[in-house]
């Protein structure tokens, strides 16, 4: 599942040493005040011999599939890497295998994305007549996308102080001109050293050629680094027209101005600009590709009409700073229940001799093997469960004499972690019509829900746990209450009926869950959805959501229950009723 901070998130840990204090003079609860953690799974093996998978769904074919799909050699499965590469051709490998249509592009399972690679271009260069500045010393440029306009030939102008709105030169001055600004304390964004909002001031300097802010001194080296980062984006359609934006030097403003910017006077003409630092799009070194099939319905009027089964082929990659396994997963389980979702905590001396004790124990317990290295974030739960609980409904389908009346569409989507890229590729470039999708039912971390996983908070902020029965709907209702209610219905059916939790699901909720998943992107056109989840834990988007960690049984229960949903809704007589308002495609989504 995507993060609610950032697109892409890699938390770096402290490695904490182990002491020798007893582990009787532990916490054993957590600090949420949920059940105890259960210390003992830091003993479970890392390996697995797989077993031939059948036709139907288990909690055996599922271990031996995720630990395929969540072994270290996937490095993550990050987006556009040799991991998630080997991960997406493991799934398609498994379909052709068990039988179904290939439903991607060109005969194939797959559907490439575009995505870019967007970075500086080192051939570029910010010159000023003969002089020639240096990137990231002395200018630092944002990237503002392809429509970002030239800097060739334009003429720099003093455009007064960036956080006094007095001394601003009038927007209809800067023109087809480089608008050079200082900025004060009241411009400058928290904790950004001279950063200021981007979105404003190219907003307030909109028909200018370009904008430099004078501050590049106050930045953090940390904060620099980061400009320079490549971004990968998925690309569709012409970038809107933007000024250029550069962080630069007091130098380079004074170049720029021919006179010393702390003493400029508003609105004077400069120099002129003689060429122009650009980031430039490649293609990305691996492919990134949603697998895509369908298994035909029976019925020869509703066999063109589809329910989608998803779920996330991608997660997070890995850390170059490694950590001790045994460490972080105590101190998440302890002061970091919700994984990336909470703050990395700050441990008092008694927080931290607790946390010691337990790592001793432990460490002598297993003679030291719990105290690996670990740097890669491994996905099992997020979305491993998902991508495996799919492959397994699939081959339980294939195997059956007797199809349901509509067809099934199983999309494994890519780079829901960079922000939902691969599902929202899909729905805008479908490989069957996307008014016949009837419906589409997402699977996104099913793997845990234990009573002591921090699921889920209330929109109050309250915490609360799992129990052996638990699962989350999300969105069940939100377009078709027939949905909903058919979901309902089909679980008291089951012969062990699962909880359904969906406090998450309130409308208001600060986690924003709805929007957060593939799900959305087929909402935004009205297809019905319904979001299964067995939500946060402690080990979520860290080294530690390891195969291990996973219920088995519980995620069979799940997967069993998706099947039987989709299979309802398969064989439904008429389509199922949208009775609630449609969001707008192309605008924001809101839960």
């Amino acid at each position: 599942m995507i993060t609610s901070h950032s697109r892409s998130t890699l938390i770096l840990a402290t490695l904490l040493a182990a002491a020798s204090a007893s582990a009787q003079q532990a916490a054993t609860a957590s600090s949420d005040g949920g059940a105890a953690p259960n210390w003992d799974v830091l003993m479970r093996g890392r390996t697995h011999t797989p077993m031939p998978t059948t036709a139907a769904i288990t909690a055996t074919d599922l271990k031996t599939r995720l630990y395929i799909f969540a072994d270290d050699s996937m490095q993550g499965r990050v987006l556009s890497s040799a991991g998630n590469v080997k991960g997406v051709e493991y799934i398609a490998s498994e379909l052709k295998r068990i039988g179904l249509e290939p439903a991607g592009e060109n005969g194939t399972y797959f559907q490439t994305i575009n995505l870019v690679d967007r970075k500086y271009d080192p051939a570029t260069r910010l010159a000023v007549g003969t002089t020639t500045f240096t990137p990231w010393t002395d200018f630092a440029l944002r990237d503002q996308g392809s429509g970002a306009r030239s800097l060739d030939g334009v003429q720099a102008i003093f455009g007064g102080t960036w956080g006094d709105s007095t001394s601003l030169v009038e927007p209809a001055a800067t023109a087809g001109k480089l608008v050079v600004l200082r900025v004060n304390a009241n411009g400058v964004t928290q904790n950004s050293g001279g950063g200021v909002n981007r979105a404003f001031v190219t907003r307030h300097f909109s028909n200018a050629a370009g904008i430099a802010i004078t501050s590049l001194e106050a930045m953090p080296p940390l904060m620099i680094q980061l400009f320079q980062q490549p971004n990968q984006l998925l690309k569709e359609g012409e970038d809107p027209v933007v000024p250029s934006f550069l962080y630069v030097t007091k130098r380079v403003a004074d170049a720029l101005l021919n006179a010393n910017v702390d003493s400029a006077k508003i609105g004077a003409l400069g120099a002129t600009v003689t060429s122009t630092p650009k980031f430039g799009e490649f293609p990305p070194e691996y492919p990134a590709r949603n697998v895509v099939a369908v298994i035909r319905g029976s019925d020869p009027k509703l066999r063109d009409e589809y329910v989608a089964i998803g779920a996330h082929n991608d997660h997070i990659g890995w850390s170059t700073r490694p950590v001790a396994h045994d460490s972080i997963y105590i101190v998440n389980h302890l002061f970091r229940t919700g994984g990336a979702d909470d703050r990395p905590p700050q441990l008092d001396a008694g927080e931290q001799a607790r946390v010691n004790a337990l790592i001793a124990d432990i460490r002598r317990r297993t003679n030291g093997a719990s105290a690996r290295p670990d740097s890669i974030y491994n996905g099992a739960d997020d979305d491993g469960s998902g991508s495996v609980s799919a492959l397994e409904i699939a081959q339980y389908l294939a195997s059956q004499k007797v199809k349901p009346k509509r067809s099934l569409l199983f999309v494994w989507h890519v780079g829901e972690e960079a922000g939902l890229y691969g599902s929202e590729w899909y729905t805008d470039h479908p490989t069957v019509p996307r008014d016949s999708i009837v419906a589409q039912l997402n699977m996104d971390m099913v793997g845990r829900g234990a009573a002591n996983d921090n699921t889920g908070t209330t929109r109050e902020g309250q915490r609360y746990n799992g129990n052996p029965d638990y699962v989350q709907l999300v969105g069940s209702r939100r377009l078709s209450s027939e949905l909903g209610n058919l979901a309902e219905s089909v679980n008291r059916t089951e012969k062990r009926p699962l909880r359904f939790d969906y406090s998450m699901d309130a409308n208001g909720h600060p986690q924003n869950i709805y929007c957060r998943s593939d799900h959305y992107e087929y909402a935004r056109y009205g297809i019905p959805i319904i979001f299964f989840t067995t939500g946060g834990h402690a080990d979520y988007h860290q080294v530690t959501d390891e195969p291990q960690y996973i219920d088995y049984d519980g995620m069979a229960r799940i997967a069993q229950l998706v099947y039987n949903t989709a299979t309802h809704v398969a064989n439904l007589d008429h389509r199922l009723v949208v009775d609630k308002p449609k969001p707008d495609p192309h605008g924001s989504c809101v839960q």
